[in-house]
């Protein structure tokens, strides 16, 4: 019984090794559909447990895809491409705790752009990263 268990776990070792080449192909042409500096922005309300996410895909080449496209593009391109190097807003925001989780991976300029920060409300995240993650219209 040990040999089927073997043969099994070795079959099942080939199977996705064979998945991850099948699938190298598909990402180097997902990169060439995206011209240009991208982004694939999510933004989850409340906790990991029970949040709700919403995401879009944010081109830059021209502005589109989000609802403030042309905006968002432009504090994007003055901070180099770094979500963290927007500068932040003034404004109060008050100090109710409504956990945001904002993520962002895509590529700016040719290098590949990875984001994550949760923010204690909307307000904050809105605050330090401009129209980047204002995804509702």
């Amino acid at each position: 019984m040990t040999h089927l268990t073997r043969a099994t776990a070795t079959a099942g070792a080939l199977l996705a090794a064979a998945g991850l080449l099948a699938a190298s192909p598909a990402r180097a042409e997902s990169r060439a559909a995206f011209p240009g500096n991208w982004l694939y922005l999510t933004v989850t309300r409340g906790d990991a447990h029970s949040g709700d996410t919403r995401g879009t895909l944010l081109l830059c080449d021209p502005p589109q895809g989000h609802a403030h496209a042309v905006q968002a593009c432009a504090e994007l391109a003055d901070a180099g491409g770094e979500i963290g190097r927007i500068p932040a807003r003034g404004g109060f925001c008050s100090m109710i705790w409504a956990p945001v989780r904002a993520q962002a991976r895509g590529e700016w300029n040719g290098r590949p752009v990875r984001f994550q920060e949760t923010y204690s409300s909307r307000c904050v995240m809105t605050a330090r990263t401009g129209s980047v993650f204002a995804l509702d219209g």
